[in-house]
């Protein structure tokens, strides 16, 4: 299957916030990254805001499709414990410079962040608010999921120094496993 213009596109713009960051992403950068003209860009996007919300759209939707794929089935079809499993494990695997650029520059904007907030939401909810969260066991779990990815994308955002593959594949079985009923625990809910 031929990849979508509009895909191409948005495949470049990611490559330009690899390199060179989130404020790099304009018409020319982009355009010329894709080997488009900047009417070629003006075509799919009215506007900048509206390609960075797509390029936001883009990757959250590839983070689904790999949650998909280490769960083995949809967040909705997925326990709580298969939920977390693969959150922990796509979260602390897989994150791209550009996707941990883009979740940083998307905090400071509701629309940005409420498209990984969605992926989130499916599959590693955050816990109810105190004080009931000490005591459910459930609400621990999800937060020490969110705790560690978000740990670790900050980790590699703040370093110049990407952490060992096969360290992030430990940390992310480890939680995974501890989190799970073959790390023992009684209760799948």
């Amino acid at each position: 299957m031929r990849t979508s213009k509009r895909t191409q596109i948005l495949e470049a713009a990611t490559r330009v916030v690899q390199r060179e960051g989130v404020k790099s992403v304009t018409f020319d950068s982009v355009a010329a990254e894709a080997g488009l003209t900047k009417g070629g860009l003006l075509y799919h996007f009215a506007s900048r805001d509206d390609l960075v919300q797509a390029i936001h759209q883009h990757l959250a939707d590839a983070w689904e499709a790999d949650l998909v794929a280490a769960a083995g089935k949809p967040a909705a079809e997925a326990t709580r414990d298969e939920q977390l499993a693969a959150y922990t494990r796509v979260a602390v695997q897989s994150a791209t410079r550009a996707e941990l650029l883009l979740m940083l520059e998307g905090s400071t904007n509701a629309a940005h962040a409420a498209v990984w907030g969605a992926v989130t939401e499916r599959w590693a909810p955050p816990p109810p608010p105190p004080p009931s969260a000490a005591d459910d066991q459930a609400a621990l779990d999800r937060f020490i999921v969110r705790l560690a990815a978000d740990g670790l994308w900050l980790y590699d955002s703040l370093t110049s120094e990407r952490l060992d593959p096969g360290m992030r594949r430990a940390v992310a079985d480890r939680i995974a496993h501890a989190l799970t009923r073959e790390g023992g625990r009684e209760d799948a809910g």
